[in-house]
């Protein structure tokens, strides 16, 4: 018994151990034993052990080779522990194995029966054959006993793979039946089974090991066929780049699958066909010369080859490469100004305005931090007037105007500027003499607006100076020293059309009184605008504010508050409350005098005032009683300006009777209104009266609008149809259902009254100026279609009438009818009763039945 002891950095806990044979077993300590009992014919037996940590599945192998000993001891006149062997009549080939050991004689002592531990049988792979090719015989020395058939399992025989490997039963000779392929399966494991003719075990099975020999049948293959790495440029030699990997199918632990690199060619060569190496081994690429220069060489493609056979290129299988190495940039090149000196021009007071461009040359990256150029002002403007701004599209510098220059202080302007990367520059590079320029700027002139020093300017007066009075000289400044200008005044905004100015000098003197209390007036200032021009080309102008501080005097009188009020006719009931209003400040306002005049007497006989403060009164009455009424009471006011005014103000007292609170009551009010109680009767009365006559004339209308619908033919006088326009808004039942006498609407008998006018007057619209239209003359023949037909004849007449006016207008015909059948009614005005028959009026309706009974009753009494 052996024990296979492992040790590491980190211990031996937790460290499993395995094996590769089916016969042997690890344990947990390290201990090798046997899984079963064994008969180990052969002189040595080998296998791997494997350990490994569950933790990291980290994994170490070692090969384990167990010798047998030979010893030498004489027994019953045998010799022990030698292989013995049963040979055919015929001298056996080489390659026949007797795994299974001879018996002795029937006589003799039976040696102890021990298994043989076949050696492995190595097999190359590729072969030509023919197939199938014999590999070994297997025999066992019971066949010159009994027949015994030979068979093998495992994987190739009866397992997949199938029948790789294949056994003749009866004479034990064992086959492979096709090419191997190492890399598709490396070893087989076979048992090789001896049976008699009926099936039975004749001896235990035998362990057959199979190893396909590796053939260099395998080129080495890249992981990728283009590799993709970078390097800085003016890297030093020895700098990595990147690694290349090949992998061989072959056996790596023999010259087949060992693979070599090498680099076959550069492109481009410069600035030597030797800028890289590789490492044959582990392929790694790092630079082996200096001057990688990004500026003049971007990227190399460099050929890689791997050879098997540890790089013998005689016999070693080879495969290609390519590996791209791009120089990436560091910024190893200054900006350098394409110009000493720049120069530009701006107008002065603009900003916001680029006066000039800078261009740079940098060989870096382009828009990359190494290429993006950075300008600043080194000198020449200590104000700050210019900034530069790097354009991102072409690295110029944009040298823009941030703030107004003035040309009167400044006519030109000496910048030194300097440029440099946004990144800093590479270890050991300097800065060139040329990151750095001149750049003048002349600054031009143009007409600047005058402006007045003082804006805005205040001065203080008193109000109500006199109209012409000068107030002050508001002139403004021409900013232009170098040009030979005028300079003119106006007024831009003089709300209340105060003031005047000299256009020429800028004075400004009165044109009207400035009143304080005026609307104009803001918190006692008043504000005025004046425009100052040039006569520049173009010209300028600007803009000053007046400011007019008004100090208040006393010209306004106070007014009396309230203007109306009410008291009871009784005193020392109430009193009113009397103030003043005035239009000026302190002083010229309170402490008030409230005065009652002596003119007229009753004032100060009937009304007294009481001084309550400075600013209030109180105005009540003097006698026990006063009829109620409108008093027009007077009250002089003075204030106490210097010198003081006063005025004379009406307030209107209504005195009324009051109730118990003081307060007028109705009857008070009216009567206080000035209406006697025989004033108020009458007025009640008229109003009685009025909504009575509204009453019944409402009646009468209902009256005759009931009437009107009755339908009746003859109607009132007022009403007269032949005089008047009818409307008729029902249709009633159609005339059967009427009892009309159609004949009263034919033509007259006699046109006498017609005919008896002026010929051609027929329409009273217009005056006729020219020839009149002839009209019809009805005929004498009446048809109940006559008055139809003379309204159109009428109208196709007025049609054609030259003097008719431009519009539709109303005509007017005198046709009125043929008349009634019935004759005149004016014998009604006769005192002589006659013959005449009045009856046929009870047929004309209610309203010509009382006529009838009149004239048509009975004699006159």
């Amino acid at each position: 018994m052996i024990s296979v002891k492992f040790s590491s950095c980190l211990g031996t806990k937790g460290t499993h151990y395995e094996t590769n044979s089916m016969d042997f077993k690890v344990g947990a300590d390290g201990t090798v034993f046997a899984t079963r009992e064994l008969r180990i014919p052969s002189e040595q037996v080998a296998f791997t052990v494997t350990a490994w940590d569950h933790q990291t599945a980290e994994r170490w192998d070692a090969a384990v080779r167990l010798l047998v000993a030979q010893t030498s001891s004489t027994h019953s006149g045998h010799k022990k522990g030698r292989k013995d062997t049963v040979l055919d009549p015929v001298q056996p080939p080489k390659d026949t194995l007797l795994p299974w050991p001879q018996r002795q004689s029937a006589n003799g002592l039976r040696r102890q029966k021990r298994d043989w531990v076949i050696p492995p049988i190595n097999v190359p792979e590729n072969s030509r054959g023919p197939f199938p090719q014999q590999l070994v015989r297997i025999r066992s020395d019971k066949d010159n006993d009994i027949p015994i058939r030979y068979s093998i399992t495992g994987v190739g025989a009866d397992q997949p793979p199938m029948e790789v490997f294949s056994i003749d039963s009866m004479s034990g000779r064992m086959y492979v039946t096709r090419p191997m392929d190492r890399e598709e399966r490396a070893s087989y494991h076979l048992r090789a089974h001896a049976v008699d003719m009926n099936g039975n075990k004749v001896e235990n099975p035998i362990d057959l090991y199979i190893y396909v020999i590796d053939m260099n049948d395998n080129r080495p293959e890249f992981l990728n066929q283009v590799y993709n790495g970078s390097v800085d440029e003016g890297s030093k030699p020895g700098t990595y780049v990147m690694t290349v990997t090949a992998n061989d199918a072959d056996d790596a632990t023999t010259a087949n699958g060992m693979v070599r690199y090498r680099i076959v060619t550069q492109t481009p060569q410069s600035p030597s066909q030797n800028m890289f190496t590789i490492n044959s081994e582990t392929g790694d690429i790092v630079t082996v010369a200096a001057g990688l220069d990004r500026e003049k060489v971007q990227q190399y493609m460099v050929i890689i080859q791997a050879t098997d056979m540890e790089g013998n290129l005689n016999y070693g299988l080879s495969n290609t490469a390519t590996a791209i190495i791009t120089v990436t940039d560091v910024n190893d090149n200054p900006p350098e100004f394409t110009a000493s000196t720049y120069a530009g021009e701006v107008p002065e007071n603009r900003v916001e305005m680029v006066v000039a461009n800078l261009t740079v040359m940098d060989r870096d990256q382009p828009h990359s931090p190494n290429w993006n150029a950075v300008y600043r002002i080194i000198s020449g403007d200590p104000s700050g007037h210019f900034s530069i701004r790097t354009d991102p599209a072409t690295n110029e510098g944009m040298v823009t105007v941030v703030k107004a220059v003035d040309y009167e202080l400044n006519r030109a302007f000496m910048l030194t500027v300097m440029v440099s990367n946004q990144a800093p520059l590479a270890s050991g590079i300097q800065m060139s003499f040329q990151s750095t320029a001149g750049v003048t700027i002349s600054v031009m002139d143009i007409n600047e607006a005058p402006y007045f020093p003082s804006n805005h300017k205040l001065i203080r007066l008193e109000e109500g100076v006199p109209t012409g009075t000068m107030l002050t000289t508001f002139s403004a400044v021409d900013p232009d020293r170098f040009m030979q200008q005028a300079v003119r005044y106006s007024k831009l905004s003089d709300p209340a059309n105060w003031l005047h100015i000299n256009a020429t000098n800028g004075q400004i003197s009165t044109a009207a009184v400035l009143d304080r209390e005026s609307l104009y007036i803001k918190n006692n200032v008043y504000e005025a605008t004046f425009l100052a021009a040039d006569n520049g080309i173009p010209p300028a102008s600007g803009t000053g504010t007046l400011q007019i501080y008004l100090i208040d005097i006393n010209d306004n009188a106070p007014e009396l508050l309230p203007k109306e009020a009410q008291v009871c006719e009784k005193p020392s009931l109430n009193a009113i409350n009397i103030t003043a209003a005035d239009a000026d400040v302190d002083p010229n306002i309170g402490p008030y005098v409230f005065e009652l005049p002596f003119v007229p007497a009753s004032v100060r006989n009937n009304w007294t005032v009481t001084r309550l403060n400075g600013d209030y009164a109180q105005l009540s009455l003097r006698v026990l009683h006063l009829e109620a009424g409108v008093y027009d009471v007077p009250i002089t006011v003075t204030d106490s300006g210097n010198p003081p005014l006063s005025h004379t103000s009406i307030i209107k007292v209504k005195v009324c009777p009051c109730d118990d609170n003081g307060d007028c009551t109705t009857v008070g009010a009216v009567a206080a209104a000035g209406l006697g109680t025989g004033a108020i009767v009458a007025i009640l009365i008229c109003i009685v009266m009025l909504l009575t006559m509204v009453l019944l004339f409402v009646v009468w209308m209902k009256r005759r609008e009931k009437e009107r619908h009755t339908k009746q033919l003859l109607i009132d006088p007022e009403d007269d149809v032949r005089d008047n326009i009818l409307k008729y808004d029902e249709e009633g039942g159609g005339e059967e259902d009427q009892d009309y006498d159609l004949s009263q609407l034919q033509q007259p008998e006699a046109m006498e009254h017609v005919l008896s006018k002026a010929p051609g007057v027929r329409r009273v619209d217009e005056r006729p100026v020219g020839a009149e239209p002839q009209y019809p003359v009805r005929p004498m023949v009446p048809h109940p279609g006559d008055i139809g037909d003379f309204i159109n004849e009428g109208l196709r007449a007025a049609d054609n009438d030259p003097t008719a006016p431009p519009y539709d207008s109303l005509l007017v015909f005198d046709y009125e009818g043929s008349g009634s059948t019935a004759g005149s009614v004016s014998s009604l005005d006769s005192s002589s009763s006659g013959d005449q028959d009045y009856d046929y009026l009870n047929d004309w309706g209610p309203r010509f039945k009382k006529l009838a009974d009149m004239y048509g009753g009975g004699e006159e009494d």
